[in-house]
């Protein structure tokens, strides 16, 4: 009989190890990851051959390849910061998929080099596109892992932005990685740059809904592409 309680005892700092991870643990490990990562962006920038206005000219597709990459990490932590005061709390999944969301992201530094000195070639925009998008698909599940997690969150396929807008964001990179490889090599770029501009209308929106529902207590739940 006194078997049974030693098992039990035995298996309850497994169960305690995992209900107590703390998600401000990961948020500032993530923090930290992202800073280091939009840091190495810039020393990667080079440097024109004559200190000019033409040779900085000269350097303009490093100079957007940088600005691009820079505030599409900094939107994505925006949307993090914006939306994880909402959790309460974490599980071993939530983890992994930051790590996973963590390692796409280190290649970035990587891609943006290769495709601001090789600004027309498919290959290099494929590249770049591909990470882009695969980061993307990882937000999405993180959101909905931290949706099962905490229910009264309500998050949608990207946190309180509008599902339909996380679509059209997908559906955009997409149409660009494709006419990339086989048409224009620069619409990667473009195409994530208009995309952008459709997720910051979603985080202003979904702030908007997030700030509403403190004052709320019920909220539908964003279910489907097309749910509103």
């Amino acid at each position: 009989m006194s078997a049974v309680p030693c098992l039990e005892n035995q298996q309850a700092p497994e169960k305690l190890e995992i209900s107590a991870m703390d998600k401000e643990r990961l948020t500032t490990f993530e923090d930290a990851v992202l800073a280091i990562i939009m840091t190495i962006l810039v020393l990667e920038l080079k440097k024109p051959d004559v200190v000019s206005l033409e040779g900085l000219w000269m350097l303009r597709s490093n100079f957007f390849a940088y600005g691009l990459s820079f505030f599409w990490i900094g939107l994505m932590w925006v949307s993090h910061h914006n939306n994880w005061r909402l959790v309460q709390k974490i599980d071993l999944t939530t983890i992994y998929l930051t790590l996973l969301l963590l390692f796409f992201s280190s290649l970035f530094p990587y891609t943006t080099s290769l495709v601001a000195d090789n600004f027309s070639n498919a290959t290099a925009q494929a590249l770049y596109g591909v990470v882009i998008i695969l980061i993307s698909l990882t937000n999405v599940l993180i959101s909905l892992n931290l949706r099962s997690v905490n229910p009264q969150a309500h998050f949608g396929l990207l946190y309180k932005t509008p599902n339909w807008i996380v679509c059209l964001d997908l559906v955009i990179k997409g149409i660009g990685f494709i006419t990339s490889l086989m048409f224009f090599a620069p619409a990667m770029m473009i195409s994530i740059f208009l995309a952008s501009l459709a997720i910051v209308v979603g985080l202003a929106q979904g702030r908007h809904e997030s700030n509403g529902s403190a004052r709320e207590i019920h909220m539908e739940p964003l279910e489907d592409c097309f749910g509103s």
